[in-house]
């Protein structure tokens, strides 16, 4: 067991605070906070005083403010999870990092890669931990499709496969304003929110990637983010791998496909979908169904990884490294 520097416990819980309260914090994260033994809620952030008070109120919160700053400098708290849009994780990640707090940032890191990497060297430097939250690393879905690829169930790894479309949401076709797809935010519309999340899990299965390239347009026109994106990319282990991400398509696909020399493995990364192993022993479907509050494994491994107990499988250098491929196939790098 590594020593660690924090002491916490259910009696003596770890203090968090929490800057925004979306759509996110309400079934996904938040809770999963609160049901970790050792782990609080002390106080939450939303820039709108109502809605601020009506989120603590509901969820059980005993404080909350406008201010992000009363959360980041509020001796009661012990750390801070940054859930607002991701143009928004530099500025306050930096203050946190300031404050001498460990913390956990929402995915992506940020909208750019400079920004992720200012973002880890300022936790990095006063050796503070940062995790960022994509959670499908601690999963039991995607650690069984590991412990597949780890045990060799379909040879030598090969080829990852991702297909990604969804059609026009109604806010979409509407013109309405969404975060998601604001180019400001997220240049890359919801390959930003949602290829993220793919990228990064096949990261944490097949090893770093050392090449990535791609393509990004906006086909539709109906917001300034990018709407069909392409790439292509090579793990350092040889894989190589292609993704498609549509989301002005006719139909909804989310479907991966893994080959190896002796099998293949199919799985989706955003829907709840069976896991398929494909072999020479044949076919084994199996379903594991996510957790409640979806981030309660990584909560968990947060936890763990501040008491010393093991490694978060998602941190601050690893969200580094995703945001870098993300912006080679955005080609913005």
């Amino acid at each position: 067991m590594v020593e660690s520097p924090f002491s916490f416990s259910e009696t003596n819980p770890l203090r968090w605070g929490v800057i925004g309260c979306g759509s996110v914090t309400e079934k996904k994260s938040v809770p999963a906070y609160q049901i970790v033994p050792g782990f609080e809620i002390e106080m939450v952030m939303r820039r709108n005083a109502e809605k601020a008070k009506d989120y603590a109120q509901r969820h059980r919160i005993p404080l909350w403010t406008t201010d992000a700053r009363e959360v980041i400098e509020n001796p009661n708290v012990d750390a801070i999870y940054i859930a607002t849009p991701p143009d928004s994780h530099k500025y306050y990640a930096l203050q946190v990092a300031a404050a001498g707090k460990p913390c956990c940032i929402e995915k992506p890191m940020s909208p750019i890669y400079p920004d992720s990497l200012k973002i880890q060297g300022a936790f990095e430097q006063r050796n503070l931990p940062l995790f960022i939250a994509y959670y499908r690393r601690s999963l039991p879905r995607f650690l069984k499709i590991k412990q597949w690829l780890d045990e060799g169930l379909i040879g030598e790894v090969e080829h990852i496969f991702w297909e990604k479309t969804k059609p026009p949401s109604t806010m979409d076709l509407g013109g309405d304003y969404n975060w998601r797809t604001d180019k400001k935010v997220a240049p890359g519309g919801y390959f930003d929110d949602l290829a993220s999340h793919g990228l990064d899990l096949f990261i944490f299965l097949l090893g770093n990637i050392k090449e990535a390239h791609g393509t990004a347009r906006n086909h539709l026109g109906l917001y300034s983010a990018f709407d069909a994106v392409s790439g292509s990319w090579l793990h350092e282990n040889g894989v190589t791998g292609k993704g498609i991400w549509n989301f002005g398509a006719r139909h909804r696909v989310d479907r991966v496909e893994i080959r190896g020399s002796k099998g293949k493995i199919h799985f989706s990364v955003l829907d709840e979908a069976p896991l398929e192993l494909q072999n020479a022993l044949g076919q084994q479907i199996i379903e594991i169904p996510n957790p409640e509050h979806i981030q309660q494994y990584h909560v968990e491994n947060i936890k763990n990884h501040l008491l010393g107990r093991g490694m978060h499988p998602s941190t601050g250098k690893t969200g580094v490294h995703t945001s870098w491929v993300m912006d080679r196939i955005l080609g913005k790098l």
